[in-house]
């Protein structure tokens, strides 16, 4: 796993040699050849992993001590003194260029000895780790590495399966072992049997382990199926295939199939020929084909022109991981996709009784073993391999508590979990290295824990995991590097915002174990949890405190440490706070969000190398001055904090592109225009040029002025602006003119009898989420010209004409508020044939409000409907009949007149209504706080 490690490297090796190649003298020509002889080295450290995963360590060509894991251990602590030195050249550099502001730098690099020069003592190093590189690629002469050009994806353990290799073993499961897979067999058996006469392909998606191959399997050998075809031909593909053995195979296997002869001369056949013979064999007969295992996109053209279409009802069936590669197949064929799911509870409970008892759970053992198949998360191979584990244990509760207090030391040195976490470790081995160092992240986390999909990007693209890219910020880069692991079936989404985008995300319980485990071998990161207590956490490139451990705190080699993530909720010892930018000097990432943290120290702007720092939903009240001195600072990120106000030297971070800043009162009654507080900034805010994203800026103090300056940040892609008076109109839509990239405007005025003229001259032209919060003269004419438009929420506009005319033509509103008086008059009509793309409708105190029609071909698309405090709504709508589609109808503080009308409890005339809806909840309030409120459900036809 040296790879990921040592390409990494390179490339911050390559971005430095490309930045200092005016001046190639020196030590910036040591770091050319250090670059040079990495490179060289680079070639096989495929083939180092690969024998180092199956080295003891000892072994290998070399023998003794000089195994490879061993040599692989040596060159990766290289590469980490390689990127430190890169680091502290640059520190030093820095210094160099500004002494005055970086002096305190200087006496941070590690090792350099106060007599010396700081310039020799980095020529020093870097000559010793010259001698270092010289002797490691003289080791690995004696292991006869095999070279590979490239550095794309790792081929190791996906060749196909032999005698012994786990992935064997789905094809000869008996039907009376398969647990669980009646509904998509049933379901694969009925599109393969059914449906035209057109050749469809069926795939089978899902992450390793989850029982594709056992599945697809088999439905291939199903009697159904069977007699449904002239001939089948089951395929392993992996990816060490070559198309020509495939077709050689399958010819090989149609002709067995059908007791028919081999052709002669098929090995001898040039490729045309070949694909020549399997169309011909294929035109007449309506025929199977299974490919298990594709991990290739393009193998969709490789194998079109061989598969006939003969309108015969011809099926291809497909196993793969990916989901990219399912979906690819349809620019050749008609897909039907199939997302293989992990078992239900009570099916994964009957799976592992079935391999731990050959029969029924003893009570002793009943909660033991419940929590063990949690654990497995519905994953078949992990509760087969587990079960299989625990068949040979003695049944006593003491060796079950054992083996699942212990889980992760099972699966390191237990021969039964073996295969369970070779299965789970070839999606991983597969990734390029930068997907790699992304996975890893995963780990991180603690067990269980949520990870939000802008945090989790923002800290790769701190890293340096996150490659540039033409016309595309490193946040939309980052988003696609999860996708693509999502697609991968390596990362489960959690929750899903309104326009499809991952909010969060998970990773599975045991693909997590997989991961420590690779963690710890490439000393990624030290966990301080509660289950990997340490004493000396040695050397490591990150820390992640989950629980508080002072002798991990204390003992911690921490020169090299780039990254520290705190996720304990407990006070933090005195010491480490104070002594953070004295004892980790090379810090990219800080991450505080939600700890207790209450300040910051004074000379935290020594932290030259910071890129990251999240501070959100902790204490902190206070930034120090020397912020100014984190030039390298790209996120700084303060939701929930209690800072109110920003040094003025916050403006000198020319690199900083992402600042949310705001707290929002959750402890108190809600108040439209004091529910979020915003942050006051000083005079100078236009040298942020990198900003991207800014919320929420206080306009009142500062006032044109500053609104003068945010014309300068030509980047901006999110606005929040709070307390807007009358008169700083014209020059906010002059400003707002000048963001050719805005994507989010959230504008809220000083009061509520604040009128706020917003008719720019022309529309943003990106614009994707637009909040105003304001009295406004008249709707402005832009909004219904937005054509890119996903949520608007308009508060405090008292329009008297209804405007939903105007709204409904926007052809991508997938959400609409109206709150607080934005309509003050009292009917509102939702008119045929608008508002094609809603989801979901929230109309909050609107406190003139007395009726509400829906014409029967309108809000056709309507998933969520919510109602909140809007006192003269009295009688429910009776056109929500109409809405087929929706799911939830949410009613809050509403009459109690309107309420007991649809409560069947009560004898509610007008419950018919919504005896379509699958949920209803009425919520109450019944607290002083905003959450507050005690919920109910109605039920319905569909929830009863």
């Amino acid at each position: 796993m040296a790879e990921t490690v040592v390409s990494f490297v390179l490339e911050e090796l390559c971005q430095f040699v490309k930045e200092e190649r005016t001046s190639v003298t020196g030590v910036e020509r040591e770091f050319i050849d250090i670059k040079d002889e990495l490179e060289s080295i680079q070639a096989f450290l495929k083939d180092a992993d690969t024998k180092a995963d199956d080295d003891g360590g000892g072994g290998g060509g070399g023998g003794g001590s000089n195994g490879v894991k061993t040599w692989v251990k040596q060159l990766r602590e290289a590469s980490f003194r390689i990127e430190d030195v890169i680091d502290e050249y640059n520190m030093y550099e820095a210094q160099r260029v500004n002494h005055s502001r970086f002096r305190s730098v200087l006496q941070m690099i590690p090792g350099l000895i106060k007599t010396m020069n700081p310039h020799h003592q980095i020529a020093s190093e870097i000559q010793d780790i010259m001698l270092s590189l010289g002797k490691i690629k003289e080791r690995s002469t004696r292991f006869e590495f095999r070279s590979e050009s490239g550095s794309g994806s790792s081929y190791r353990g996906t060749k196909a399966p032999r005698i012994g290799d786990p992935r064997m073993a789905p094809y000869f499961i008996e039907e009376t072992q398969v647990v669980g897979f009646e509904i998509p067999r049933d379901e694969l058996v009925s599109c393969l049997v059914g449906g035209n006469n057109e050749l469809m392909l069926v795939s089978v998606v899902g992450m390793g382990g989850l029982g594709k191959t056992t599945l697809a399997k088999h439905v291939f050998d199903n009697q159904l199926v069977k007699r449904n075809f002239d001939c089948r031909s089951f395929i392993t593909v992996s990816q060490s295939y070559t198309i020509r053995e495939l077709l050689t195979d399958m010819v090989k296997k149609f002709c067995k199939d059908n007791n028919e002869p081999i052709p002669k001369g098929l090995l001898k056949m040039d490729d045309e020929t070949l694909i020549t013979h399997v169309r011909q064999y294929l035109e007449s007969k309506r025929y199977l084909v299974f490919f298990d295992d594709v991990w290739k996109e393009n193998f969709s053209d490789e194998i079109e022109h061989a598969l006939i279409s003969n309108n015969k009802g011809s099926r291809i069936i497909v196993t793969t991981r990916m989901m990219h590669v399912a979906e690819y197949f349809k620019k050749s064929f008609p897909v039907h996709v199939h997302k293989l799911q992990p078992l239900p509870p009570n099916k994964a409970w009957e799976l592992f009784c079935n391999k731990a008892f050959r029969g029924q759970c003893p009570t002793e053992l009943e909660d033991v073993s419940k929590e063990i198949v949690q654990k497995c998360g519905g994953l078949p191979l992990a509760i087969v391999a587990i079960g299989g584990l625990l068949s040979t244990k003695a049944k006593t509760i003491f060796e079950w508590e054992k083996v699942s207090q212990n889980l992760r030391m099972e699966l390191d040195r237990n021969v039964h979990l073996t295969s369970l976490v070779k299965i789970l470790s070839l999606s991983y081995d597969d990734l390029p290295y930068h997907l790699k160092s992304c996975m890893l992240y995963f780990g991180i986390y603690p067990e269980d824990y949520a990870i939000y999909r802008k945090r989790l990007a923002r800290q790769w693209m701190a890293e340096g995991f996150v490659r540039h890219e033409d016309r595309r910020t490193l946040e939309e880069v980052a988003e696609e590097y999860l996708t693509e692991l999502i697609q991968r079936s390596l990362v489960n989404v959690f929750k899903v915002g309104l326009n499809g985008r991952v909010k969060s995300c998970q990773v599975h319980d045991l693909l997590r174990e997989v991961i420590i485990r690779k963690i710890k071998d490439l000393s990624f990161c030290h966990l301080c949890h509660k289950d990997d207590e340490q004493v000396t956490v040695g050397i490591t490139r990150r820390l992640s405190i989950a629980a508080i451990s002072n002798n991990d705190l204390r003992n911690t080699s921490s020169s090299g440490i780039r990254a520290i993530y705190v996720f304990d909720k407990g006070e933090f010892p005195k010491h480490f706070i104070h002594g953070l930018s004295a004892k980790f000097k090379l810090l990219k990432v800080l991450d505080f969000q939600n700890s207790l943290l209450k300040s910051i120290p004074d000379n935290l702007g020594n932290l030259f190398h910071l890129r990251y720092l999240n501070l959100s939903f902790t204490k902190v009240t206070a930034l120090p001055k020397s912020i100014g001195n984190l030039v390298n600072l790209e996120t700084l990120d303060l939701r929930q904090s209690h800072v109110r106000e920003l040094p003025k030297e916050i403006n000198r971070l020319t690199k900083l592109t992402l600042l949310p800043v705001y707290y929002r009162k959750y402890e108190g009654s809600y108040s439209i225009l004091n529910f979020t507080t915003g942050v006051r900034m000083q005079e100078g805010i236009g040298c942020m040029i990198s900003l991207e994203k800014l919320y929420f800026l206080e306009a009142d103090h500062g006032g044109i002025d500053i609104i003068q300056e945010l014309k300068k940040l030509k980047q901006l892609r999110k606005l929040g602006i709070r307390r807007v008076r009358r008169e700083y109109g014209n020059v906010l839509c002059a400003t707002i003119q000048e963001m050719k990239h805005l994507e989010s405007l959230n504008i809220t005025a000083i009061t509520e009898e604040e009128i706020i003229d917003l008719d720019f001259v022309s529309n943003p032209p990106n614009l994707k989420v637009l909040n105003l919060k304001s009295r406004l003269t008249k709707l402005p004419k832009w909004i219904p010209n937005l054509k890119y438009l996903v949520k608007l929420r308009l508060g405090l506009s008292n329009f008297e004409d209804d405007p939903l005319e105007s709204f409904k033509i926007l052809p991508n509103l997938l959400r609409l508020n109206l709150w607080d008086d934005a309509f003050s008059g009292e009917r509102l009509h939702f008119q045929k044939g608008g508002f094609y793309k809603l989801i979901e409708l929230d109309l909050t105190r609107l406190n003139r409000l007395k009726s509400i029609s829906i014409d029967k071909e309108a809000l056709l698309g309507l998933e969520d409907f919510r109602f909140n405090n809007n006192p003269q709504l009295k009688a429910v709508p009776q056109d929500l009949q109409n809405l087929k589609n929706l799911q939830i109808l949410e009613l809050i503080d509403m009459p109690a007149e309107l309420v007991d009308s649809i409560d069947p409890d009560k004898g509610g005339p007008c419950h018919w209504i919504i005896n379509h809806i699958p949920l209803v909840l009425i919520r109450q309030k019944v607290g002083s706080r905003y959450h507050d409120y005690e919920l109910r459900p109605i039920p319905t036809q569909l929830n009863i």
